[in-house]
C-alpha cells in the first residue's frame, strides 16, 4: 500500500502524486470519504485514477491510499437474484441503509455473509482424496431453478483433501475443505472467493459452438441464429427498439443464467427489468424468471467512469457460473455508453484522439470484451462444459452505422442485427432488417437445426430469403412501372413476401401466444407460407386466375396461426391439407398435382428440387 495525495481533480479523473509504489489497475481509496477508484495511468510517481462514484467537493491535497489489490469482486452463492452497480455494490442493501440515493464512500460486500447456506458434498470425496482446480466440491441449492456448484477457485493450488468437504449448513466465510499441494502447506476453501474483473477466468480451451441459443424470436432463430457461445451486435437508433430486444432475449432465450448489464442506460429501462422479471415465467420451467437472473445497473445518473466496471463486473460473474458447467448469457445495455465513457476519459487523459474522438484503443478494448464469449472445455477432471454468450446493443447517433463503435464491433461479432427506424415507424416489430442483417453461424448450426426440427429448415430459410430479396427489387421496379406491369408470379412474390413480414417476422413482445415461439413450431409457420406460395405457382402454371389465388380463404388462416398452441401439429397439417385443397380448385386440379415451381431469377416455372 501506498499513500499520495490530490494535484488535480477533473471530474472522474483524479491525479495523485507520491504515488511511487502504485500499479496498473490498482483499486485506490480517494480521500477521507475513501471513494473507489482505479489506476489507469502512470507517470512517474504521479497516479491517474478514474473514480467510480461522484467526486464533487474533492481538491488538491486530499489523501489518497493504493490499497495494493486490483478491482474484484465477490464470487459465491447469493449472487442469483440481486441487482448490483458497476462495482458489485447490492442496491437493495444499500437503499435500506441511505433510501434513494447512494452515499458517497459506502462500502457493502457484494455477497450475504451472514447467510446461512445448505451445503451438500461431492459424493466420493474422502480423507486424501485429490483435487484439482475447477473440481466441484459440493452443492449449493441457490434458487429452485439453479443449484450453485461450489469448485476449488482458480487462486488456489490442486492437491490432496486433508480436511474432506461436510455436509451441513455454513455461512461463505466459513471453511468447508482444506487442500495439501504437494511440497506445499494446506490451503483453506470457503464457498467464495475473490477474482480480478479485468482478468478473463482461465479455461482449457474453446471448441466450435455447434446449438443455438434459441430466442422464441422467430427473425433471430430461423434468419439470423446466434449459437450458444456466440457473439451477436444490436444496433439501432433511438426508439427502434433494442432494449425491448434485449428485455426478449434475457426473458425467453433458453441459457442457464442470464446477466443483464445496464450501462448507462435509463434508469426506468432498469426499473421495468425488476418489475417484470419477478413476474415472468420461464417457459422451460415454470418458475420465475428472477432466479436465473443477475443484474448490473449502472444508469445515466451515475458516474460515468462505473459504466467500465460495469461491463467487467457483469462478463467475470458470467465466467464464474459458466466455469460451473451453465450455458450463460450476457446482456450489455448499451457499449456505445461504455465508448462515451472511455471517450471522456481519454479526453481527460489528453490521449491523441482517434475517429470521432474516441480512443485509439476503442477497437482492442471492445475486442477483449467480446473475445471472452464462447464454448469451452472449463477447469475441473470431468471435463464438463459451458458456453457464454454475449449481446451487445449499440446506440449510434442518428443510427449511423458508419460510427466507429459499431464498426469496431462488428470486427469481432459474428452476427449483426441491425434495426431499422424505418421499420419501427411502421409499428414493425422485432424491427430487425432482414435485407441488411447477418449470421455467420449457419454453417455451424445446420446439423442442430437439421437433426432437432427438420431437414427442410436451411432449405426454408434459403427460399424465404430469396423471396424478400426479390421482394426489394421488385418494389423498386413497381415504383417505375406501377403494380399491373408485373407479370402474375411476380404479384405472387408481392403476397408471400408481405404473408413473411407481418405474420412471420412481424412478433408481438406482449403478446402471451406470440412473444416466444418454439423452433417446432417456427418451422410449421414458415412451411405453411412457402407451401402457400408454392401450390400458387403450380395453380398459374395451370392458369388459374391470379385474383381467385390472392384471395383464398386459407390465407386468412394464414395470417392467424401464430395464435396456434405450441404443440399443436395437427392444426398445422390441416392447414396444409387446406392449402392443397384450395390452390387445386382455384387452378381447376386435383390436390397435392405436381408442377415446376418459379425460377428464383426470373419468376417462370423451372424444376424445383423437393
Amino acid at each position: 500500500m501506498g499513500a499520495g495525495r490530490i494535484i488535480k481533480v477533473s471530474g472522474p479523473l483524479i491525479v495523485a502524486e507520491g504515488m511511487d509504489d502504485a500499479r496498473m489497475f490498482e483499486v485506490a481509496r480517494v480521500s477521507d470519504r475513501e471513494l473507489i477508484g482505479e489506476i489507469i495511468e502512470l507517470h512517474g510517481d504521479r497516479a491517474f485514477i478514474q473514480v467510480y462514484e461522484d467526486t464533487s467537493g474533492l481538491g488538491p491535497g486530499e489523501k489518497v491510499v493504493s490499497t495494493g489489490q486490483s478491482l474484484s469482486i465477490e464470487l459465491g452463492p447469493g449472487l442469483l437474484q440481486s441487482i448490483y452497480d458497476g462495482i458489485q455494490r447490492p442496491l437493495d442493501v444499500i437503499y435500506g441503509r441511505t433510501k434513494h440515493y447512494i452515499t458517497r464512500g459506502i462500502d457493502v460486500p457484494g455477497l450475504d455473509h451472514e447467510r446461512r447456506y445448505e451445503f451438500t458434498p461431492h459424493p466420493g470425496l474422502k480423507k486424501g482424496s485429490t483435487v484439482d482446480v475447477g473440481d466441484i466440491l459440493g452443492e449449493v441449492r441457490e434458487t429452485g431453478l439453479i443449484v450453485h456448484r461450489v469448485m476449488v477457485p482458480p487462486t488456489l493450488r490442486g492437491g490432496a483433501l486433508t480436511r474432506p468437504p461436510e455436509k451441513g449448513t455454513f455461512t461463505i466465510d466459513d471453511v468447508i475443505a482444506e487442500i495439501a499441494p504437494e511440497g506445499g502447506e494446506a490451503q483453506q476453501v470457503r464457498m467464495f472467493h475473490r477474482w480480478p474483473v479485468r482478468t478473463p477466468r482461465p479455461i482449457v480451451r474453446k471448441l466450435l459452438p455447434v446449438k443455438p441459443l434459441v430466442t422464441g424470436q422467430r427473425v433471430i432463430d430461423m434468419f439470423f441464429p446466434i449459437s450458444q457461445g456466440g457473439t451477436a451486435t444490436v444496433p439501432g437508433p433511438f426508439g427502434a427498439g433494442k432494449t425491448v430486444v434485449q428485455h426478449q432475449l434475457a426473458k425467453w432465450s433458453d441459457a442457464n443464467i442470464i446477466v443483464y448489464v445496464g450501462c448507462g442506460e435509463r434508469g426506468n429501462e432498469m426499473t421495468d427489468v425488476l418489475q417484470e422479471f419477478p413476474d415472468l415465467v420461464d417457459p422451460a420451467t415454470g418458475r420465475p424468471l428472477m432466479e436465473r437472473t443477475v443484474l448490473i445497473a449502472n444508469t445515466s445518473n451515475m458516474p460515468v467512469a462505473a459504466r467500465e466496471a460495469s461491463v467487467y463486473t457483469g462478463i467475470t460473474i458470467a465466467e464464474y457460473f459458466r466455469d460451473m458447467g451453465y450455458d450463460v448469457a450476457v446482456l450489455a445495455d448499451s457499449t456505445s455508453r461504455w465508448a462515451e465513457a472511455m471517450r471522456e476519459m481519454s479526453g481527460r487523459l489528453e490521449e491523441m484522439p482517434g475517429e470521432e474522438g474516441y480512443p485509439a484503443y476503442l477497437p482492442s478494448r471492445l475486442a477483449e470484451f467480446y473475445e471472452r464469449a464462447g464454448k469451452t472445455v472449463c477447469l475441473g477432471s470431468d471435463g464438463r462444459q459451458g458456453t457464454l454468450s454475449v449481446i451487445g446493443a449499440v446506440s449510434p447517433p442518428g443510427g449511423d452505422l458508419s460510427d466507429p463503435v459499431v464498426q469496431a464491433t462488428l470486427k469481432v461479432v459474428k452476427v449483426f442485427w441491425a434495426l431499422e427506424d424505418q421499420l419501427a415507424f411502421e409499428r414493425h416489430f422485432p424491427a430487425i432488417g432482414w435485407l441488411t442483417s447477418y449470421s455467420l453461424y449457419h454453417e455451424n448450426l445446420r446439423d442442430y437445426f437439421g437433426e432437432h426440427v427438420s431437414e427442410e429448415w436451411t432449405g426454408l430459410r434459403t427460399t424465404a430469403m430469396g423471396l424478400l430479396q426479390k421482394e426489394a427489387e421488385l418494389k423498386e421496379l413497381v415504383r417505375l412501372v406501377g403494380l399491373d406491369s408485373l407479370s402474375a408470379y411476380d404479384r405472387l412474390v408481392l403476397e408471400t413476401s408481405k404473408h413473411i413480414r407481418e405474420d412471420f417476422l412481424h412478433q408481438s413482445a406482449f403478446d402471451p401466444d406470440d412473444a416466444y415461439t418454439r423452433l417446432q413450431k417456427q418451422f410449421r409457420m414458415l412451411q405453411a407460407i412457402i407451401e402457400l406460395h408454392r401450390a400458387c405457382e403450380r395453380a398459374i402454371e395451370k392458369r388459374a386466375p391470379l385474383g381467385a389465388l390472392l384471395d383464398l380463404p386459407v390465407r386468412e388462416r394464414i395470417t392467424r396461426m401464430r395464435n396456434l398452441g405450441e404443440d399443436d401439429a395437427g392444426a398445422f397439417d390441416t392447414l396444409l391439407e387446406e392449402i392443397a385443397a384450395q390452390t387445386a380448385a382455384a387452378g381447376g386440379g386435383k390436390p397435392g398435382a405436381e408442377a415446376p415451381a418459379a425460377a428464383p431469377e426470373t419468376g417462370r416455372p423451372a424444376g424445383r428440387k423437393e
